[in-house]
């Protein structure tokens, strides 16, 4: 074997690099452990643990390892694990259009946007392409330029622009009203105080999807999400003016009770002050350790908690100060008032907000917070002081902006230009003239959204015009952020949720427990069965799995790839996948050992003749992957990436690590056998009639397919939410339901037909009803929600909802044209990549076929059996997965016995030849692979089904049947279409 030192090395640095990946998943755990254990189930002082050491050092000798470096850095697990909310809001762009047109009143204009909604709604192309589709059919010759050249948009539009122009000025301010809501939802996220959230923009639509583990206050969430962004321009106070009212604030403090229960200090936390290095407050030495006294925990707690007690306020916010060259402190001039750690910014709002300090503070102060920290490496936040005008309020709000964008200064700096309206000049003139009065102390001029300070640039002289630029220590990032921020006050764009889905802490746990079980048996399942068949062989299979899986965990942490139950899923199939590459060897092995090779070159060149088959199949298996990871989202991208990077660490260690361990045990002298005595003939000198039969195969196919198709059109699918629309609920009840009367009660609350099917076998019931399925408002929901809860209470059984789903028309229309391209892109980009390998198009049509037939096959199965079997078969984004999985699975099957029957024509050319009895002994001598690995697999897939939970449990039997289909049709589909179409060039 060459290279062994190379494949050594790559082993090693591959198990070094893992093991530290997965390291930071452990330290996360023991620091979250020892919080539990010190918390005694009390969250709040949990939490508070947690803050106090997340900058501090795990180890005392690896100082950069902190509790929140290693939460950074472990594996996040998906809200089907962990619970918490997964929305998709969706951008209004119609309001956003009439806004840019100045609410235009011209019918066509008007109609042609409604028309727009209606067929945005079918999945069709593009918001604004098709209100210029509607918009062009209404009015041939209308100029839209008549419509959006006002005086505000006269940068971008002239009168005479064309319509195509048009037509690309709203689709970029389309895009800069998503960026822009992606930007506040963000922000409003991490004002939230979420761990591990996700958010982003979907590519080619207006929406933006976001995951929110662990949230419990969903309604908070929704109010959160849904609000309008409010834009507005505050005058400021400086630092020195506000300086000495801090100081009342904390003697106020100190002489009351409003800070008693947050001086009871979490274990020590050495962190450093909340204000940067550039900022030293004469309040710096409050948290400072004598040295000369013996530094214990109990001490430093004791000191901690003694100072936080005598200066509360500034215990939490350091005061905005700087030190002069000669060593003194000062105050920092400016609007910046003071620096708080993120963790301590609650506290610092709570202590403003109690009554006897609110008593104090003038009604013409209002603080905010800085939306940044301020520096990506630290979490301190800058407290603003804002300046209320007479009417208690700011002094311009953002529907004055007419315009802004990102620019850059005479020296080549990045900066914000900002345009304002005629009246907004004239009030900003006021302002600006105002503020920049006094020559030795300009004020500054913030700029507030949701409550958050974005920017408070110093007014340098008064602006006359309106036109005015914002300079600073700016990224270009920053200036695009902030001048799409400034257009929020002119340009609203509502979001909305048209897609939700909760799941509650104990679904999640339960989802964990069911996962981990199914993993472990399927492990056991499959590294028993590789020993019973394969005797000592088997053994090194199943070092190769265990390192598999072990190398699988580990890149998909350095990946920092979400884990969800289908990529549990995901881990289980690839372990009975990943022995395929095994099963191929090792039946190439045992063949070289008929025709009477000693064991070493056996296993030489089965290593080598089984390489072909091996590539063949995992790459067309990795196709579907990458297909599925395309077209899915949420949990299936989860299964699809686990799939994948599967793929590529079982090749890694079915074809390399076994090598060297066979390599290792012949050196040693070993005696290796790859078989049982009962196992060691079994399907040896098979010689079924295949090729004979296959019309009778084709007439199966058929009928069977053919009821399939009379099914879907006459009694259709069971289809999720996510395909139909609507809202669907776990509900969980304490004696067991009778399902009739549920459903019955829940047709009178709704006043139409509910789905009601059994949740697993713990008194759960999932209801799906499409009540006011085309409303998505925070009102429908209540009102669904309420018309739910009076069918449920009718039922006299005490329940409580554990997970939701809401679906809106829009999603579920494009998440079936999704299902349909993917399903058909899949089986086109395998058959070309057959072509490739093969040559002949009789190979690709044969993949052609076989694929559409499994699909085919399993979607029969499923219109066929819908009301029989005791467990649900909805037809929705998992079952597509799963449909994906079980091409990719057949198409692996199918190419090693495509790859047989090439390798026997080659060797069976001639004229005497029968093609059709060298491809019926080509298959035959493949079935022991055939059967061998389908068993493997099969045997995973029970156990997935019988203990991965009710989530998966119609996943997991797509794949199961999938499995079955897939087997067939590679010998009995596939094969016989080559030989019917390729009659005469098969030789």
């Amino acid at each position: 074997m060459q290279g062994k030192g190379l494949i050594k090395f790559a082993a090693i640095a591959l198990t070094i690099a893992c093991l530290y990946s997965l390291s930071f998943t452990w330290i996360a755990k023991h620091v979250e452990s020892n919080a539990k254990e010190y918390a005694k189930g009390d969250i709040e002082k949990e939490k508070a643990y947690l803050d106090s050491v997340s900058t501090q050092p795990v180890f005392s000798s690896v100082k950069y390892i902190t509790y929140q470096y290693a939460k950074d850095r472990e594996i996040p697990l998906g809200l089907d694990l962990k619970g918490g909310m997964n929305v998709t809001m969706e951008i209004s762009l119609t309001d956003l259009v009439k806004n840019l047109s100045n609410n235009n009143p011209d019918q066509a204009f008007n109609t042609a946007l409604r028309n727009a909604e209606t067929r945005i709604k079918e999945g069709k192309s593009d918001f604004i392409s098709l209100f210029g589709q509607e918009y062009n059919q209404l009015k041939p010759n209308g100029q839209l330029a008549g419509i959006f050249a006002t005086k505000e948009n006269a940068e971008h539009l002239k009168a005479n622009s064309s319509n195509s122009e048009v037509l690309s000025f709203l689709r970029k301010q389309a895009k800069d009203a998503i960026d822009r809501s992606f930007i506040v939802l963000n922000t409003r996220i991490d004002q939230f105080g979420v761990v591990s959230p996700n958010i982003q923009q979907q590519e080619g639509t207006n929406r933006i999807l976001i995951e929110l583990p662990g949230v419990s206050d969903t309604e908070r969430i929704r109010k959160l999400l849904s609000g309008s962004a409010k834009l507005e321009f505050w005058e400021t106070f400086d630092n020195t003016e506000i300086f000495p009212l801090f100081e009342n604030v904390n003697k106020i403090l100190a002489s009351t009770n409003v800070a008693s229960d947050t001086t009871k200090a979490a274990p020590v936390s050495n962190s450093t002050s909340a204000q940067p290095d550039s900022a030293k407050s004469k309040l710096a030495a409050l948290g400072k350790k004598d040295s000369t006294k013996k530094d214990t925990s109990a001490a430093l707690n004791k000191n901690l908690q003694d100072q936080a007690k005598q200066n509360p306020l500034f215990a939490v916010l350091s005061p905005a100060s700087y030190q002069n060259p000669d060593g003194k402190s000062g105050l920092r001039p400016g609007p910046v008032v003071g620096y708080a750690a993120q963790k301590d910014t609650a506290k610092v709002n709570k202590y403003f907000a109690s009554e006897a300090v609110r008593s104090v503070i003038p009604s013409n102060v209002r603080l905010a917070w800085g939306v940044k920290p301020v520096s990506p490496e630290t979490k301190v936040f800058e407290l603003y002081a804002l300046k209320a005008n007479s009417i208690a309020g700011p002094v311009l709000e953002g529907d004055v902006i007419s315009d802004a964008g990102s620019d850059y200064d005479q020296r080549g700096n990045p900066e914000v230009t900002m345009r304002m309206t005629a009246e907004g000049a004239r009030s900003w003139r006021t302002v600006t003239a105002a503020a920049s009065a006094d020559p030795q102390n300009k004020k500054s001029i913030a700029i507030v959204l949701d409550n958050l300070v974005y920017s408070a640039p110093t007014v340098q002289n008064e602006i006359p015009n309106g036109v005015s630029s914002i300079s600073g220590n700016f990224k270009i990032e920053d200036t695009k952020d902030l001048a799409n921020v400034l257009k929020a006050g002119r340009l609203p764009a509502p979001a909305v949720i048209v897609d939700e889905a909760i799941v509650g802490p104990s679904l999640g746990e339960a989802a964990i427990h069911s996962g981990l079980l199914s993993t472990v048996i399927g492990l056991i399942v499959v590294l028993v069965f590789m020993v019973f068949y394969y005797n000592r062989a088997g053994t090194v299979a199943n070092v190769a799995v265990i390192v598999n899986v072990f190398f699988l965990m580990g890149v998909l942490a350095s990946l920092g790839a979400v884990l969800t139950l289908p990529g549990i899923a995901g881990i289980v199939l690839t372990m009975g996948m990943a022995v395929d590459a095994n099963v191929l060897i090792y039946e190439r092995i045992r063949e070289e050992l008929n025709h009477g090779k000693t064991i070493r070159l056996a296993v030489s060149d089965g290593f080598k003749h089984a390489l072909s088959s091996i590539l063949d199949s995992q790459i067309s298996t990795f196709l579907t992957g990458v297909i599925l990871y395309e077209f899915g989202s949420g949990p299936i991208k989860g299964f699809a990436t686990t799939l994948m990077i599967g793929i590529i660490t079982s090749l890694f260690c079915s074809i390399l690590i076994a090598r060297l361990i066979f390599e290792w045990m012949l050196d040693k002298g070993w005696d290796i056998k790859v078989s049982n005595p009962w196992s060691s003939h079994t399907f040896k000198n098979a010689n079924y009639a295949f090729v004979k039969n296959r019309f009778k195969f084709y007439a199966f196919s058929g009928l069977f397919i053919l009821a399939g198709l009379i099914s879907m059109f006459t009694r259709g699918f069971s289809l999720g939410v996510d395909f139909q629309g609507g809202r669907s609920y776990v509900v969980q009840f304490d004696k067991q339901p009778d399902i009739e009367k549920v459903r019955t009660n829940l047709n009178t609350a709704f006043g139409k037909t509910t789905e009601v099917k059994s949740f697993g076998s713990d008194n759960k019931l999932k209801i799906t009803t499409t009540y006011l399925v085309k409303e998505t408002d925070e009102k429908s929901d209540a009102l669904v929600q309420s018309k739910l809860q009076q069918g449920l209470d009718a039922s006299n059984n005490t329940n409580h909802i554990v997970s939701s789903q809401k679906v809106g028309p829009t999603i579920a229309n494009d998440i079936k044209l999704s299902a349909i391209k993917s399903v058909l892109f899949a089986i086109l980009i395998i058959s070309v990549y057959i072509f490739i390998r093969f040559r002949k198009w009789q190979f690709s049509l044969g993949a052609m076929v076989a694929t559409a037939h499994d699909a085919l096959m399993v979607l029969s199965f499923f219109t066929l059996f819908k009301d029989i079997l005791p467990f649900s078969l909805d037809i929705d984004q998992a079952f597509i997965a799963a449909i994906l999985t079980v091409i990719g699975y057949s198409i692996n099957d199918t190419v090693v016995v495509f790859d047989r029957i090439r390798e026997f024509l080659n060797l069976h050319h001639s004229k005497a030849d029968d093609p059709k009895a060298v491809i019926n002994s080509a298959i035959n001598s493949t079935l022991s692979r055939t059967i061998i690995t389908a068993l493997t697999v099969f045997f995973v897939l029970v156990v997935l089904f019988i203990f991965g939970g009710e989530v998966i449990r119609s996943f997991s039997f797509a794949l199961l049947i999938g499995v079955v289909f897939g087997t067939y049709s590679s010998i009995c589909v596939a094969t016989p279409v080559i030989i019917d179409f390729g009659k005469k060039d098969l030789r």
